[in-house]
């Protein structure tokens, strides 16, 4: 009797969080990587349309980087269930079982889905000095300059690390590039854009502004079709159409809450996330950073984690076979 009486008393607990949900706690969105970056932005301009969808809500930004984004990860997975500590992660929630051999977190069992947001291009770009000026140039100069050039990435994890591992691994390349790590986009762009690395291959939401102002070269996108709506990307070939079959890499973000959280509060979270992916403004910032909002079942909780467990299988046998890239 007592066992019951205590599991009631916790149950009408849960019912009264639920009911005043968020109350005058700020709801805090965690990115796994630094600030300036493109899931930083794709962050705060959720954080930004949530707040209108949940009345009184305060919706902040904490950024937690390191370790590809598994630090900021494991921080949700182990803080309260009470619906005030969210993670915005993208591709990475998949990519990190193949990257790396020990997770302080299982991405399948240790969170609450609450739904896709957007799927962001990658480009790959290189520093203006470089004298090629088509991708199949691009290529040929990568080729006849094996072992003396370099790529730049993020960091461990990062989406600009998982898509130059997988191009290195599509060109068959005969000796790597020397891998430069950043400790986020932003230092990584900006040497880029200083000539101190070769290339890069990141997200739209981070090169789109760097390729229109002139500031870095682009060679290709990765998605499976041309980008024929992005006024800036629409004449940049496909990876694909450059003879690598298959090559189809899309960044992708989510929202995710501890294990556990209230159900009555992941399905407000939920129905707030949903109306912030139809708000105008949330839409066209996304699009000016050639990103596009997601509008099918993903958004949905149950179908996103499924697109997950189907990504984990999908990218760990290419990132084990990308590996000999990763010096």
């Amino acid at each position: 009797m007592k066992r019951l009486l205590v599991l009631a008393a916790a149950a009408t607990a849960l019912f009264a969080n639920a009911q005043t949900y968020p109350g005058s706690k700020p709801v805090s969105i965690v990115v796994p990587f630094a600030a300036g970056g493109p899931t930083d932005r794709v962050a705060r301009d959720l954080a930004e349309a949530m707040r209108k969808h949940i009345p009184g809500s305060n919706f902040v930004v904490e950024n937690v980087n390191g370790a590809g984004g598994t630090i900021g990860a494991t921080k949700v997975a182990k803080a309260s269930p009470d619906g005030h500590t969210l993670l915005l992660h993208h591709i990475g929630m998949a990519a990190a079982p193949g990257l790396y051999r020990k997770l302080q977190y299982k991405p399948l069992e240790d969170f609450e889905y609450l739904g896709m947001i957007n799927e962001v291009p990658m480009t790959l770009v290189g520093k203006p000095q470089l004298p090629a000026n088509t991708y199949r140039d691009f290529e040929n100069y990568i080729r006849a300059n094996a072992g003396k050039l370099n790529i730049a990435h993020a960091g461990l994890g990062s989406a600009s690390h998982l898509c130059g591992l997988m191009w290195q691994a599509a060109i068959k390349s005969t000796e790597a590039m020397t891998t430069i790590p950043f400790g986020g986009t932003a230092p990584a762009m900006n040497a880029l854009v200083g000539g101190q690395v070769d290339m890069m291959c990141d997200q739209t939401t981070n090169t789109t502004g760097q390729i229109e102002a002139g500031r870095i070269k682009a060679f290709a996108v990765t998605t499976a079709k041309p980008l024929s709506s992005n006024k800036v990307l629409k004449d940049l070939p496909t990876l694909q159409e450059m003879g690598l079959k298959g090559f189809d890499l899309t960044i992708w973000h989510g929202l995710y809450a501890p294990k556990g959280t209230p159900p009555a509060v992941l399905a407000q979270l939920n129905t707030a996330m949903k109306a912030a992916l139809k708000d105008p403004d949330f839409i066209k910032k996304q699009e000016g950073l050639g990103a596009v909002v997601v509008t099918d079942k993903r958004v949905d909780p149950a179908a996103h984690k499924t697109f997950v467990a189907n990504e984990i299988a999908k990218l760990k046998p290419v990132i084990d076979a990308a590996k000999q890239f990763a010096d």
